[in-house]
C-alpha cells in the first residue's frame, strides 16, 4: 500500500507489519507512556530502552547533538560493552525525553542508516534530530517532519476502557452513582500547591462531596504530603474511596467507571487522558503556571472540553480527544516512506 493511502490504524498496523521497535527514555513515567501509547496503537510489541547520561554530558545535552564525541554519554553509545543500545537495531525507535534525544543519530548511524527514527516532544534540538517529531501545539518547534497535534499521546484507548467498565475494581463498583473521579498530580517546575491551595481543594472537595457525587480519587508521585492527607481525610470521610498505594494503580479504572473528572492543572499529560474519555473534566489549578502549559489550557477552554472546579459540577459532552491514533498513523506513513527510499 502508497504511504499516502493509509489512513486508519488497521491500515497501518498493516503497513508496518513485522517492524521490530525499541522505545527510548531516561526512565521518567510520562515519557515512556507517550512512547509506549504510540507503540501500541501501531500494534508493535517494543522492546524498552533506557538511558542515564553522566555528567558532563548530561549538562552539554541536547545543544550537542551534532558532535558525535560530545552528544552522548560514551559508556551508552551503540554498541558499547555495558549499553543497553545493543544490535541488532531495530527497523524503528520511538523516543522521548531531552535526555534520549541525542541518541538518535548515534543508533541513525550505528545502523547504517537503517534504522527510522521518531522523538514526540520538543528535544530542543531542532527537527533534524529525528526523521519524524510529533510536538505539541503549545511548543514553537515546526518543520515539514514535524505533527503537532493539541493533546498528547498516551495508553488510554476505548477498548481498554471499556473492559474496565465492564468488570470495575470491588472499591469502585461499591459507589454509588455518580462517580466523580479526582486526579492529583503535584509540585512541579512552574506549579506549586501552597496552603491556599490546599485549603481551596479541601473546601472544594467538601462542597462535591455534599452535592451527593461519590468521590473515587488517586494521587501521584508528585502529589506533597500536605494535600495528600488533606485531599484523603476529606473523601474518606465522606464515604468515598482514595487509593491506598497498594497494588496496581486504579488510574484507567477511576477514567473509565467515572461521570465526570476533576484533574489538577500542572500534568498536559493527565489532562489529555482524561479529555480521552469525552466525559466532563473540570480543572484545579495551583498557583503558579507557565506560558506553554496557559496556552495549552487555553486552547481547550476555548473548544469548550474543560470546566474549572470550584466544587460544583457542569454538565456538558464533546466528542472524545484523542491524538494518539493520528500520531501513530502519521509515523506509519513518514516510515514506509522511508523504506520506500523516498525519505
Amino acid at each position: 500500500m502508497p504511504p499516502t493511502e493509509i489512513t486508519t490504524l488497521e491500515e497501518a498496523r498493516t503497513a508496518i507489519t513485522g517492524c521490530t521497535c525499541w522505545v527510548l527514555t531516561d526512565g521518567k513515567a510520562g515519557d515512556l507512556a507517550q512512547c509506549l501509547g504510540v507503540a501500541e496503537r501501531l500494534g508493535l510489541e517494543a522492546q524498552e530502552r533506557v538511558v542515564k547520561p553522566r555528567a558532563p554530558w548530561l549538562w552539554l545535552m541536547p545543544l550537542s547533538w551534532r558532535m558525535p564525541f560530545l552528544a552522548i554519554d560514551p559508556a551508552e553509545a551503540p554498541g558499547c560493552a555495558g549499553s543497553s543500545l545493543q544490535p541488532p537495531y531495530p527497523d524503528l525507535v520511538i523516543a522521548s525525553g531531552r535526555r534520549a534525544a541525542p541518541y538518535l543519530p548515534a543508533i541513525k548511524r550505528a545502523s547504517g542508516g537503517k534504522t527510522f527514527t521518531a522523538f514526540l516532544k520538543d528535544p530542543r534540538t531542532g527537527p533534524g534530530i529525528a526523521d519524524f517529531l510529533w510536538v505539541p501545539a503549545h511548543d514553537r518547534l515546526r518543520g515539514e517532519n514535524v505533527l503537532t497535534t493539541l493533546t498528547s499521546p498516551h495508553r488510554i484507548t476505548p477498548e481498554a476502557l471499556a473492559t474496565l467498565r465492564e468488570a470495575p475494581p470491588a472499591p469502585i463498583a461499591a459507589l454509588k452513582a455518580p462517580r466523580v473521579a479526582v486526579l492529583i498530580g503535584g509540585n512541579s517546575k512552574d506549579f506549586t500547591f501552597t496552603d491556599g491551595d490546599v485549603r481551596r481543594f479541601w473546601d472544594a472537595l467538601g462542597a462535591l462531596a455534599s452535592s451527593g457525587a461519590s468521590i473515587m480519587a488517586t494521587a501521584s508521585r508528585r502529589t506533597p504530603p500536605e494535600l495528600l492527607e488533606a485531599a484523603r481525610t476529606r473523601i474518606e470521610s465522606a464515604g468515598g474511596w482514595f487509593w491506598d498505594g497498594t497494588g496496581e494503580n486504579p488510574y484507567r479504572a477511576l477514567l473509565a467507571n467515572a461521570e465526570s473528572l476533576v484533574v489538577t492543572a500542572e500534568s498536559v499529560n493527565m489532562v489529555g487522558e482524561a479529555l480521552a474519555t469525552g466525559k466532563p473534566v473540570h480543572l484545579f489549578r495551583p498557583g503558579g503556571g507557565s506560558r506553554k502549559i496557559d496556552q495549552f489550557l487555553r486552547g481547550l477552554e476555548e473548544k469548550g472540553v474543560l470546566r474549572p472546579f470550584s466544587g460544583a459540577l457542569e454538565r456538558y459532552s464533546y466528542a472524545p480527544m484523542d491524538a494518539t491514533p493520528e500520531i501513530a498513523i502519521t509515523l506509519a506513513r513518514r516510515l514506509m516512506t522511508f523504506r520506500n527510499g523516498r525519505l
